[in-house]
């Protein structure tokens, strides 16, 4: 990445003020109102659009779905962003950083519905005078109101606004360097021509279709479900032993689906089944319904288990669709879109017995319909035994609450590889050509795409949406003619086919024989973000603006959207522009709960942010963020942003004493200036973890960067700053030359000014404050450290001189805690017995420990044969406490 950087400035370059202003009692109490409120105004985070491509670091921004709060988990992920966003702008780079929300879909539905105490009913008229019974607390009781689809749509679009604004606020508070001018949602007018326009060239290039199929469906949404929407869920079930009949004698199923019994049309065993090959070819009849199915051989048939022969029913699972595809079965459907049984038997079913007992099941769900079954199977004498409990995975939609169902629809498909081998392997080699952070996330997306069985469903059954932007022909009897969609042009988009009229046609003629009907569906909610680059990008919109972003820098995301944003995202640019949309993927963890559980809405134990970020800061909750690698998921943890707050608070006050040596003077940067040993050798230190921070953010590994920055802060504000305390105040106890005070100074500002950077990703309000008193301009916009002016201060300083005279000032704290008087308590003389090996460092430094120890008279530093082997040891003299004066 470095390669195309452009060289940034030293670390000094930024114009100081004339003179410190430190505030008497710094605190962290409203940096985030004052600095976000500065920032808008000052357009610290504005994008310059007239930088060349190679300065630019854009990334696409996961726009957070609008429906209701935002988590910690939204906290957590994109502080993440954030500090890689920051980052990338004090190197040199212009940061298109933009936010999206994802406000069409599903979940906005249910927030509206539930709101409002609405319902849509398709029949009704809009009524433009429509006022919701409710807004929020909405009692148990009440039924919902129907409400015409454009009316709910209305309700939608009026919450989402409010949830966004409700987001933006909370995301400001935490720090976000997003460049607010760069907002876009998933359903606004360009959102939809974009959308619209992207599927319009799927369809014109053949890789859209539609055609009428079994279809994954949700009987409580009342929509279709990609495969990208499962996920299993165990379930407890059980093994209905059932008898079919045959010429000779019973054949045995065990099925956890007797409610099917109606809809099977074959009896299917593996072909190299012995049990089951003298029956290929021959019938069976179906218990109670008296239905004769044929019995068939296929390789996916499991001879282990259940008994080994199965029935299959249209439509149970997905590998009766399968079978019934291979094996060119008839469909004989008898759930409803509902859930219930159809009040319509399938046409096999003749016998009056069997009409009865369907009618039995007419209306019943799915739940119902089995209990049913299972007394009609009891009372025909087929069902063998009691039915074995089993617990088994069963297909959910990721938000539902109910077992998929299979049913047959038409709906509209885009070619992902799930039936196509060449496109399935240009899809993985796009994988492979992605950097992603960590690496072992490419698996994940591998394993995905490896593992799909058809073609991405693109269309739901919803209300809230992208419209399809198609058009049917109706035939003299009123019949859609699917097979020859109408299109609009795309200077035409976006367009409603609800309320729009194709060209050629009136409105009077919506719905009538000859005249044409809307497609009633709208496009998947990832159909959209899938196109969030084009989105914030201004595809065809604004072709400069475009190629100065696309493709992208990187995609943050979660792990657990990498099967369906991250590989939809692919999927589109690869057959729009033929290439990735980024070239790097950085993949955050989850939180977990304090019983290591994914933290999430469904679950019901997610954390809101608001109250965390006002308790302790944000800074202080950034750092818990930032304290997680990429890819790992961590546990939600207060006590961590304690230690944060305390960073950020040890960061003020240090800054105040560090910049209180300057008085009415004007702080000065100068290497020159630094001669003292422990001056020089503190500067080569922190010139090393400049370089090691700066390496883990070329990788993409921020938590290693707050680690190391961390971890040097401590020891500077423990050992270092203690150490040259007096020094730098140049009093009495020091009894030094004005160089080594003007060093010490010099080594401290030069120190401050390159921690203040080093944190300025991580604790951007803290340090945004601290630079505010000296420094002109935002830490934000100030140039990533570099190690050389450090190096050019430190010239021969020794890193390892800083952590030996560390251990010495601790030995002779220690002396003073057993001894148990305070720290201020001067030795009378004292002797440092050193290692053999820090003699000449401790000696060094003898003067500003001498003074950090308070010690009277001499300090002499002396080695041993003991002290090689031990801890550093102390021996002296302590001066008795002053006698306490009489208040």
């Amino acid at each position: 990445m470095s390669e195309n950087i452009p060289n940034p400035a030293t670390a000094v370059t930024e114009p100081l003020r004339p003179v410190a202003q430190v505030p008497e009692k710094p605190s962290l109490d409203g940096l985030e109102d004052r600095w976000s409120q500065a920032w808008g105004e000052n357009g610290t985070y504005a994008f310059d659009r007239t930088r060349p491509r190679e300065q630019v670091f854009s990334i696409d921004t996961p726009p957070p779905t609008a429906s209701g709060s935002l988590h910690i988990g939204h906290v957590f992920s994109y502080t993440h962003t954030d500090c890689m966003a920051r980052y990338q702008r004090m190197r040199g780079r212009e940061v298109f950083y933009p936010m999206g929300w994802d406000d069409n879909g599903l979940p906005t539905e249910r927030r509206v519905q539930n709101y409002y105490g609405v319902q849509v009913d398709t029949s009704l008229p809009y009524d433009p005078d429509f006022t919701p019974p409710y807004e929020g607390d909405v009692p148990k009781k009440h039924r919902p109101t129907p409400v015409s689809r454009q009316n709910f749509v209305e309700l939608c679009l009026t919450l989402a606004a409010e949830d966004e604004k409700s987001f933006e606020r909370v995301f400001r508070y935490l720090g976000l360097s997003v460049d607010w001018a760069q907002t876009y949602q998933t359903i606004s007018p360009v959102a939809q021509q974009t959308s619209q326009r992207a599927f319009l060239r799927q369809l014109a290039r053949g890789e859209a279709y539609q055609i009428e199929a079994p279809t994954l469906w949700d009987v409580t949404f009342q929509t279709a479900v990609a495969q990208a929407e499962l996920e299993d869920r165990e379930r407890e079930g059980a093994y209905h032993r059932i008898s079919f009949h045959s010429a000779d004698g019973p054949v045995f199923i065990e099925t956890t689906r007797p409610e099917l019994l109606a809809a099977c049309v074959a009896l299917v065993a593996h072909p190299d089944d012995e049990r089951y090959q003298p029956l290929f070819g021959s019938t069976a009849t179906s218990p109670v319904f008296g239905v004769e199915v044929p019995v068939l051989a296929h390789q996916l048939a499991d001879p282990e288990k259940g008994a080994g022969i199965a029935m299959i029913c249209t439509f149970g699972d997905t590998t009766d669709v399968t079978w019934w595809r291979e094996l060119n079965l008839p469909t004989r459907t008898i759930i409803g879109r509902d859930g219930r049984i159809l009040a319509e038997p399938p046409a096999e079913i003749t016998s009056a017995g069997g009409l009865a007992a369907y009618e039995r099941l007419v209306g019943l769900t799915v739940f119902s319909a089995q209990k049913t079954m299972v007394e009609l199977l009891t009372e025909s004498g087929d069902l063998h035994g009691e039915p074995r409990k089993i617990s088994h995975p069963v297909k959910f939609f990721e938000k539902g609450d109910k077992p998929l169902e299979i049913v047959s629809s038409r709906q509209w498909y885009v070619r992902n590889g799930g039936r196509d081998a060449d496109l399935r392997e240009s899809l993985v080699k796009r994988g492979k050509e992605i950097t992603w952070y960590p690496g072992h996330m490419e698996s994940r997306y591998e394993n995905w795409v490896d593992g799909l069985t058809g073609d991405w469903l693109l269309s739901r059954q919803r209300f809230f949406g992208v419209p399809f932007p198609v058009w049917y022909r109706l035939n003299d009897a009123g019949e859609v003619l699917y097979n020859d969609p109408l299109v609009p042009t795309e200077d035409q988009l976006p367009i409603d086919p609800a309320t729009d009229v194709p060209e050629g046609y009136t409105a009077e003629q919506r719905g009538k024989p000859g005249g044409f009907a809307g497609d009633p569906d709208v496009l998947d909610t990832w159909a959209t973000s899938s196109l969030t680059p084009q989105l914030a990008g201004r595809w065809e919109r604004d072709p400069e603006f475009f190629e100065t972003v696309f493709p992208y820098d990187v995609r943050p995301q979660g792990h657990d959207i990498i099967r369906t944003w991250l590989f939809s995202t692919v999927v589109r640019a690869n057959a729009e522009h033929d290439c990735l949309p980024w070239r790097r993927a950085a993949i955050s963890g989850w939180i977990l709960d304090p019983d290591r559980k994914k933290m999430s809405k469904s679950k019901g134990n997610v954390v809101t942010p608001l109250g965390l970020l006002e308790q302790h800061g944000s800074d202080a909750v950034r750092y818990w963020s930032a304290s997680a690698r990429l890819g790992a998921d961590t546990a939600f943890d207060e006590g961590q942003m304690k230690i944060g707050r305390r960073l950020a608070i040890k960061l003020l006050n240090a800054s105040k004493f560090a910049l209180s040596f300057a008085g009415d003077s004007q702080v000065t940067l100068d290497p020159a200036a630094v001669t003292e040993p422990i001056d020089r050798a503190v500067l080569a230190e922190l010139a090393g973890v400049v370089d090691k921070a700066s390496a883990a953010f070329e990788a993409f590994d921020h938590a290693r960067a707050l680690e190391l920055s961390e971890s040097f802060f401590w020891t500077f504000t423990d050992d270092y700053l203690e150490l040259v305390k007096d020094r730098a105040y140049g009093g009495e106890a020091a009894a030094v030359s004005p160089e080594a005070i003007a060093s010490a100074r010099a080594a401290l500002w030069l120190s401050l000014d390159t921690l203040l950077r080093l944190f300025a990703p991580f604790l951007p309000f803290a340090t945004e404050e601290v630079w505010s008193w000296w420094r002109e301009g935002s830490v934000h916009r100030a140039a990533w450290p570099t190690a050389d002016t450090l190096r050019q201060a430190a010239a021969d300083g020794d890193p390892a001189l800083l952590p030996a005279a560390g251990a010495a000032l601790a030995a002779m704290r220690k002396v003073k805690s057993e001894a148990k008087v305070s720290q201020r308590t001067s030795f009378v003389s004292a002797e440092l017995t050193v290692p053999s090996g820090q003699q000449a460092l401790v000696a060094a430094v003898a003067g500003d420990l001498k003074s950090a120890g308070r010690v009277a008279g001499a300090l002499t530093v002396t080695t041993s044969t003991e002290a090689d082997a031990g801890a550093i040891g102390v021996t002296g003299e302590l001066l008795p406490p002053e006698p306490k004066q009489p208040k």
